[in-house]
């Protein structure tokens, strides 16, 4: 078995979010051990959602199942701490015993340890459980620790590569009704479907007559991009708000004419400048004094 060590690393660079990194974890874990179902469960305090499960033979959990936070095996979990709560067997433990998920089950061992976010506050928990007992060793208990630790971290990397996306395409209001998105950098396939419902979620909250995208910070983009993007353009002008193309650079162009993008579709203007002008505003530059 790989290392612990190298299976981070290996997670962190295949990865593109949690949820992908949470189900290869999973599989990973029902490989090593003899544990009918694994899952990772979420909570807001009041209720417990199971977001990933691999199930062995008997079907004990399915993903999108919610119960009371109060009536899990998670909740005894994360009021744990951060050490893995054991159990080897639920109907004699007496904090198991009493729950309604016990009655259901008949019989069985649980496993669960927090997720946490880096400033402490909890996410989830990451767990196994089964009907039939089962014996773990300390090197089996380190790989949930392990696993939750890694968890933590990708969490953290999700939530950072969201906040980069924001700043990559800001939507800039410059006055009543007008806003400018410059988008900058390197654009994939995923990084354009979020711009695209940030952009239509933010615009229809300003209340926008006119968006003015510009594309001359973009650093890089694959001819099926160049589609994709178009499709913001599409979806502006479907929901009423008029679009302004700039800064097409000969290589987008180019791109757009591979991909058969008819981009006589669209009103393009070579720079911010003549698309303000387009829309009835004028640039004064202040004399010195």
């Amino acid at each position: 078995m790989n290392s612990f060590s190298d299976y981070s690393h290996q997670t962190i660079r295949r990865f593109k979010n949690f949820d992908e990194a949470a189900e290869s974890i999973l599989h990973s874990i029902s490989e090593i051990l003899n544990i009918n179902t694994l899952f990772i469960a979420k909570n807001d305090k009041c209720t417990n959602e199971i977001i990933k499960v691999v199930n062995k033979k008997d079907t004990l959990l399915t993903e999108g199942d919610n119960s009371p936070f109060e009536e899990t095996f998670c909740k005894l979990s994360v009021d744990h701490g951060k050490n893995v709560l054991i159990i080897p067997d639920i109907t004699q433990n007496k904090l198991t015993r009493p729950l309604t998920v016990t009655e259901k089950l008949g019989s069985g061992s649980f496993i669960g340890v927090p997720i946490y976010y880096e400033d402490g506050r909890n996410y989830g928990t990451i767990c196994g459980l089964d009907i039939e007992p089962f014996q773990l060793s300390e090197r089996h208990t380190r790989l949930f620790e392990t696993m939750s630790s890694l968890l933590s971290y990708v969490l953290e990397l999700d939530d950072a590569n969201k906040q980069i996306e924001d700043l990559s395409a800001p939507l800039v209001p410059i006055t009543e009704g007008v806003a400018i998105l410059p988008i900058i950098g390197n654009i994939d396939l995923d990084r354009v479907e979020r711009i695209m419902e940030l952009t239509l979620a933010k615009s229809q909250g300003l209340s926008l007559d006119n968006i003015l995208i510009d594309l001359s910070g973009i650093t890089h983009m694959n001819d099926e991009v160049v589609t994709y993007l178009m499709r913001i353009v599409n979806l502006m002008d479907l929901v009423g708000i008029h679009p302004i193309l700039t800064g097409i650079r000969p290589d987008i162009a180019m791109q757009a004419i591979r991909s058969q993008v008819d981009m006589n579709n669209f009103q393009i203007e070579s720079n911010l400048e003549n698309a303000l002008s387009k829309i009835g505003f004028e640039l004064h530059r202040k004399q010195k004094m």
